[in-house]
């Protein structure tokens, strides 16, 4: 990822909730060839843990722009937006 896009991703700001809206079948996530979610995330939300044997998912980043679902080969990423007031914030203007 570039220089620039990192400095503008430290520029977001977030309202974290404390419960994930991303929900990815961990099952599904093992089988997966590509984990092509840790590469579509402009915000690196997801992260594949080899000793762990699962998807990690920082939450706390996401954009909500939907990539990852959309992505997703096995078409078996729970996804949904935060409860209101939480999640990423779009600045108006």
């Amino acid at each position: 990822m570039s220089e620039n896009i990192e400095k503008k991703l430290a520029t977001v700001k977030y309202n974290c909730d404390v419960h994930c809206h991303l929900h990815p079948n961990q099952a599904d996530c093992l089988i997966c060839e590509s984990k092509c979610c840790e590469y579509v995330c402009p915000a690196h939300v997801y992260e594949w843990s080899e000793e762990r044997q699962e998807l990690m998912v920082n939450f706390e980043n996401c954009l909500e722009c939907g990539a990852c679902k959309i992505a997703c080969e096995k078409k078996s990423l729970g996804w949904e937006y935060p409860k209101g007031t939480k999640g990423v914030i779009f600045k108006q203007g």
